[in-house]
């Protein structure tokens, strides 16, 4: 087994690929505007728990979810087939094409870019579309236990970071939610009870894999209240006359 297969191994079957809660979509959908039949797409959907609220809350929306990895999809798939208006595909968010009312993406723009995935998103977005995505955030006054949660991902940077990389592509910030606390212990419990029952199966790419994620663990135990995402929405610009 490969590293790249212990870590998919690792996450399968999991609730949610990230941290995140039903509330903060249904927060982003609070500040927006929506048409009476929206169309909306979950980019790099994951095993589909933001779809399902979506689907609960706009019953009228047509729902898509695109994911790369083909098992994702069909857990994805899984988890919508009660609602009818919810559709699952294998697909790259770097070539959406529209026209979409929303782009939800939870955690996972940073693989773009936020600059850079928000300039691809403009042109399938509809007139007025927003774009709501999750990234990481970290304030100058972090310490040093939360600079080390992030050191394999250097482009982070705090709020007023992130916003101008929004503002750089394009886009006007509408809102913003800090995500962090119960959305991240959530996430790492279920976490810590896949590395238990998978531990002792005596792979050294697994093993590797494991370790790796407790590790994980630890430093954001040191430092619950400062590991945070933020969920920003955004709407492009109206280009000037």
């Amino acid at each position: 087994m490969s590293i790249p297969e212990a870590f998919l191994m690792l996450h399968r079957e999991m609730t949610r690929q990230g941290p995140g809660t039903p509330e903060d979509v249904r927060w982003a959908l609070s500040q927006i505007e929506l048409p009476e039949h929206p169309r909306v797409l979950d980019a790099a959907c994951g095993p589909g728990a933001d779809l399902v609220t979506l689907a609960e809350a706009l019953p009228l929306a047509q729902i898509e979810g695109i994911d790369q990895l083909p098992h994702l999809v069909d857990e994805a798939r899984d988890a919508t087939d009660r609602f009818s208006n919810v559709t699952v595909s294998e697909g790259d968010m770097s070539q959406i094409t529209g026209f979409y009312d929303l782009i939800w993406c939870a955690g996972a723009l940073y693989f773009l870019g936020v600059t850079e995935g928000l300039r691809l998103w403009r042109n399938a977005l509809a007139p007025g579309g927003t774009v709501a995505f999750s990234e990481p955030a970290l304030e100058a006054d972090a310490s040093d236990d939360a600079r080390a949660f992030w050191a394999d991902y250097p482009q982070v940077t705090d709020l007023q970071g992130v916003c101008a990389r929004v503002e750089e592509a394009g886009y006007e910030v509408l809102g913003t939610r800090l995500i962090k606390g119960l959305a991240w212990a959530g996430y790492y419990a279920e976490l810590s009870a896949r590395i238990n029952g998978l531990r002792g199966e005596g792979n050294a790419a697994l093993t590797q894999v494991l370790d790796a994620a407790e590790r994980e663990i630890a430093l954001w135990r040191a430092a619950p209240d400062q590991v945070a995402y933020v969920l920003v929405l955004a709407r492009p610009r109206l280009m000037a006359l």
